[in-house]
Order: structure tokens, then sequence, then C-alpha cells
């Protein structure tokens, strides 16, 4: 107010002659009272002064405050002036005048790009329908590794609408008013406000009369009434994750669940899109009902897929050929009834010559997990938003760990292949399970949101379990943590560097070569092991002579004499036989007593008058430090003839004198001298 009052109070010098002295002096005095109390309130740099005068912002304008400084070098300033505004114009990025110089962007300007660049043609397999199945993934290595081509789709097992559908047809039957994203060509971006109707209208006009080139190449018509019409192959059907593993009862109109198994794309003469990996690295298919598209292909090797890395979003984008960046380009040509299928990671382009019309989808599946995993890597470090991402990615993950250890639970057996893509989903999964228990709260609030509760109760426990069974399938040992390293990224496309957005786990120790299934368990070692003095015995016998084409000789030789008995039936001849019978008796304490386990091993070689040959019968290999050499024939005789009798030359066998015990655990087969004890380092539980 005193302020206000003060601005009011100002008169010219004519209206100042006017008024009473009286009247002038005490309104003199009011104000020289009041700018006195107001510089009081004020610091010694704003005294007196108004601080509107300085607050545009600029270095000189601290002026004052730079003075009280020097008065009183203990002051900070902690005003800040505004930045300060550059009025130069900036470069705005210019997609319809990529690559071309000094000329407006035409509709053919791709076509402009591709001259000059050095294409391949493709080396991949043209198909037949009814060769694309499980048994195809199953027994060829390089399965789903390229795309394939299969020029008819007679035996693929799918269903597509007639060769006459149009894409009038396809805005009847979803809905002319249906919403439906638009992408500008010479841009590459969507282009707002476009239906189904307005599009269609737009596709039937004559291509001179357009007034630019378009495209729609994210339909999905999952839920509507076109999807009745469209069926994926069978072998999309019977690897993708979410058919498998997605609880049918979480599908479907109302429910959140990844609809990206069936899409319409419908693009002009002309249209381009350009470079780009499938979200989440998923494999396609892809289906033409009529017209042509042109493929570009660079394979998904560690080095292009870092040049796609680098390339993806940045402006290198505005004026760089992918495949200037990469080793090779490939392209395949597509026609009417063609049907591809783009395996996982492969970086694309595609061109389309005239007007088309094509249906397909997206699946993961099992058999190149590591790659989908690095692609998903690529779309976070290039901030690819979460709207163009393959979505709810981590609960499919999660449905899929969940099938899989049950599937391990009850036996089940799986290829190499699929191990090794489930051993690398493990690993991830291990990694949102760290993110849980040691992330910060945004990370595991997120890791924790992922989670599907309706099958897994106990993630971290759960991917654990699976990692532990996974590499008992492939014959790991289970306790190693070294192993869940990421694989180094081969030439079809493993993993790299997988992570989660948490730290690492603390390096191990490698595992040694010799070491066990089970590292750190230790058996129980016998106290006593006495071998007994091997027993000898040669005689002469009659013996009728096996038929060399007969088969009746297994059986009647399977039955064990416990002397080498002769025949005296006619046909019989003379038979050299040598007997030798080894014993090894084991001894130690347990809780209740004493066990003790002997183990008697008979071989006897039959040999006829005429035959020269004869097999040496030599006793078992004892190693350095007691165990027997398993690589031996006579140890291995020994240690699966415990309670048994097998064949040895025409038969051989080993008997035990107590019916009840199994056959040699552990160290059973360490071999000491008579006066020997083997040692016990420690008391353990009796293992029996």
């Amino acid at each position: 107010m005193a302020r206000a009052r003060r601005r009011n109070g100002k008169k010219t010098p004519e209206s100042g002659a006017a008024d009473e002295p009286e009247e002038g002096a005490a309104e003199a005095a009011e104000t020289t009272e009041e700018t006195a109390q107001a510089s009081d309130d004020s610091c010694p740099a704003c005294a007196g002064r108004s601080t509107e005068q300085w607050g545009g912002g600029g270095q000189r304008e601290l002026g004052p405050l730079r003075r009280l400084q020097n008065m009183d070098p203990a002051r900070t300033i902690t005003m800040k002036p505004p930045a300060r505004k550059s009025a130069r114009k900036k470069t705005q990025r210019d997609y319809a005048g990529l690559h071309n110089v000094g000329a407006e962007a035409g509709p053919d300007k791709w076509i402009r790009i591709l001259e000059g660049k050095k294409i391949r043609e493709n080396p991949f397999r043209r198909m037949k329908g009814s060769e694309v199945g499980v048994e195809w993934l199953e027994s060829d290595e390089s399965a789903m590794k390229e795309p394939i081509v299969i020029e008819s789709p007679e035996g693929l097992g799918m269903k597509m609408p007639p060769k006459s559908f149009t894409v009038e047809d396809v805005a009847e039957v979803i809905g002319k008013d249906f919403p439906v994203e638009v992408i500008d060509v010479a841009t590459q971006s969507n282009t707002p406000g476009w239906t189904l109707g307005k599009w269609a209208e737009y596709y039937a006009q004559e291509p001179s009369v357009r007034d630019k080139i378009r495209n729609v190449i994210s339909l999905e018509i999952s839920g509507t009434e076109l999807a009745d019409k469209v069926l994926p192959p069978r072998l999309v059907r019977e690897l993708d994750w979410v058919e498998k593993f997605w609880p049918s009862t979480k599908k479907g109109r109302g429910n959140a669940y990844p609809k990206v198994q069936l899409y319409c794309l419908m693009g002009v003469a002309g249209a381009w899109t350009d470079w780009h990996v499938d979200f989440a690295g998923s494999s396609v298919y892809y289906h033409i009902l009529h017209g042509t598209k042109v493929f570009y292909f660079i394979r998904p090797t560690p080095a292009n897929l870092h040049a796609y890395e680098r390339w993806s979003g940045t402006e290198m984008q505005n004026h760089s050929w992918l495949g200037d960046l990469c080793d090779e380009v490939y392209k395949v040509e597509l026609h009417d009834g063609n049907t591809m299928i783009i395996p996982t990671g492969w970086i694309h382009a595609v061109y389309t010559p005239e007007d088309t019309l094509v249906f397909g989808g997206n699946f993961l599946h099992s058999y190149n997990v590591p790659v989908q995993l690095k692609v998903r890597e690529i779309e976070i470090t290039t901030h690819v938003p979460k709207k163009f991402r393959f979505p709810h990615f981590v609960k499919l993950c999660w449905y899929a760990a969940e099938k899989y250890l049950r599937d391990l639970k009850a036996k089940e057996e799986f290829s190499p292949r699929v191990l090794e893509s489930v051993e690398a989903l493990v690993d991830f999964l291990v990694g949102e399970a760290r993110a849980m228990e040691r992330g910060t709260d945004h990370a595991k609030r997120e890791a924790k949101e992922q989670v599907p509760g309706d099958r897994v109760k106990d993630a971290p426990a759960l991917a654990r379990e699976l990692r532990w069974r996974v590499r008992l399938a492939r014959g790991e040992p289970s306790d190693d943590e070294g192993r869940g390293h990421r694989k180094s990224l081969k030439a079809n496309g493993s993993a790299d560097s997988l992570s989660n957005g948490t730290s690492a786990k603390r390096k191990r120790s490698p595992v040694a070569e010799d070491a066990g299934m089970f590292r750190n368990f230790k058996p129980r070692l016998w106290e006593r092991v006495v071998t007994v003095p091997v027993e000898r015995e040669s005689r002469v016998v009659k013996a009728r002579r096996p038929a060399p084409g007969g088969e009746d000789w297994e059986a009647r030789w399977a039955e064990w004499k416990d002397s080498a008995e002769g025949e005296t039936e006619e046909g019989t001849d003379d038979v050299q036989v040598e007997r030798r019978k080894d014993v090894i008796v084991k001894v130690r304490r347990t809780g209740k007593g004493i066990e003790r386990q002997r183990v008697e091993r008979v071989l006897e070689q039959w040999v006829w008058e005429g035959r020269e040959e004869k097999t040496e019968v030599k006793p078992p290999v004892v190693k350095e430090d007691g165990d027997v050499d398993m690589a031996d024939p006579s140890a291995v005789a020994i240690a699966e003839g415990a309670g048994s009798t097998s064949k040895a030359g025409l038969e051989g066998g080993v008997q035990e004198d107590r019916p009840e015990a199994s056959g040699l655990n552990g160290h059973a087969m360490d071999i000491v001298d008579t006066n020997d004890t083997v040692p016990l380092d420690q008391p353990q539980a009796a293992a029996t």
C-alpha cells in the first residue's frame, strides 16, 4: 500500500505549487518515514530500489548483489538469472527430404535410395506347406533361422479370405467408423483422424489422384468379425506362446492379452516401410492375398544388430542407408498366394510396387529366445515407446516359465535347442526376481506388476527352481551360478548381455572339469573295503556249440549255473571253460550298528575247439587314489552287477549275499589291500 500511495502522491510542478505548504510537508514527511521503514526491511543492495529493474535476467542485472557480496564476502548470491534463450532457428528433421539433393520429395524417392545399392538374391529355402511343421523344427538345426517362402498355401493348415476379398470388404466387415493408424510414407509418421471408411475411399482412388502415398501396417483384427475368416498356419499355432501359455480364460473380449496374432496390412503402390525389427524379436507369418511385396533382409548377426541399434532413432536414420552399415542385404519378392515366415530378429524393409492386401501376424516361440530378449533390450536402449513394444511381454514370459516348470517336473523331454532357449528365458526371469528383491522401489513395483498372480504365487522361487531343473535336463552342474552367464551372440543370433536393469550378480569360480553332478554333495565312504583273493578254475566239459544263426541260445545260456557243468546229450563238443571269481567285501559303521556288503563277480569264458579267439580276463584297474577306473569293462561289470547276474564272454555274473542291498553308491568301488582302512573325514549320516 505504501508504494501505491507513493506513486499516486507524486505531483507535477504545477500541481505542487497550488498545494498548501502544510499538507505537502506532512505528506513528504510521511513518505520519508515509509521509505526509511522499507530500507530497514530490505538488504543494503535493495534499499530504496525496486527489484523489478534487474529481475529480467542477465549478469549485468546482478550488480547490486555483487556490491553487497563485496561488502560482506560471507554472503552468497542465491538468485540465478533466467536461462538465456537463443533466437536462432533450430534445424528441423526433414523426413520427406531425405536423400534428395535440392529436389522435393516424391513418391519414388525410396526407389532412388535403392539405386546403386548392392542387393543380393536371397538363398532362402522354398518349401511346400506340408513340409512346414514341428517335425521339421526338431529334425533340422537350421529351421526357423532363415526366412522361408511357401509359394502355395496348400498344406499349411491356415485359413484366409477368398482372393476376391477387397479393402472395401475389410471396411464393411469391421465397420467403416473403426479407427485406423495410417502412415505417411514420405515422413514415416502416423497421420491421425483416419477411419476404415475414409481409408477405403482413398484406396479406391487411382494412383495419379492420390495426394500422398500412405500405408496401413498395424490394423490388428482380433475380436472382430474378420478374425473369423483368418487362421494362422498350423506351425504358427503350435509354436505361439500366446496360444500355448496364455490362459484361455484370460483371452477374448474384455481381457488384456497380447493381440498380435492377426494383422491386416493394406499398402498402395509406392509404399515403403523403413528398416525395422518386429517388436521383441517376434517371428512373423505373412500371406499375400493379392498384390506384390518386395522384402529387403539383413541377417541378425551381432555386428548387424549393433549397427541397427546405433542407426535406429538417431540422426543417422536421416542420412544413412542401413544396408551400407551391414554386411549383406537380401531381396525377396512375394506375389499372390505366397506365404513367408520371417524368423526371430531379422532386420527388414518392405517396398510395395502395386496395391496390395496382406494378412499376417507375430508370434514368440521357444526356439530362439536369446535373440528375442536381445531385441527387447535394443528397444529399451533406443527408447522405443511402450505403445510400440510387444504387449504384456514379461507377463507372457512368466506364463511360459510356469508351464515349462510343470513339464520338467512331469519328466517331459525337450530338444537341446528348446532347453537352451528356456535357460535364456529363466536367466531373464531370475533378473526380474532380483529386481523384486533388491531393486529400487520403482523397479520392485514394476517387476511385481508383471507377475501373473493366477499362475505364479512365488515368482523368485519359480524362476530359480526352473533354472535348476533346466540345468539338470541339460546335464550341467545344478549349483553352478556361473553357467547362468549370458551367451555370446552366435551367427544365428544368441543373446549378449541380457539385462533387467539391476546390477549383475558377483562372478563365481568356474566349475572343475571333474566336478560331479552335485558338487557340494559328498557321499559317505566305506570304512573298509577288502578284496578276497581271486579264485580261478579251468576244465574241459562237453556242451552244444551255439548255432551261428540260432535264436534259442540266448535264453538257454542266460540260465546261470553255479558250476560249469557239461551236457550229456548228442551233438555236444568239447569246450574249454575258464572260470574266474572276484569277491569284494565292504564294511562301515551306522547309527544302528554295522553295515556290510559283499559283491561277487563270476566271469566265464567258453571256448570250443577250432576257435582261437580268447578274451583275456583282467582284474579291475585301480587308480592311484584308490578309486576303480570305471572306464574299465571289468569295473563296470562289478558296479552294475550288485544283486544281479550278468553275462561275460557268453555270459558272466555278479551275485550278492544281501538280496536287499542295492548297487554300489558313492565310493563303493574303492578297493584297498586287506590291511588298509579308508579314513572317514567326518561323521555322516548313513547312506542306505
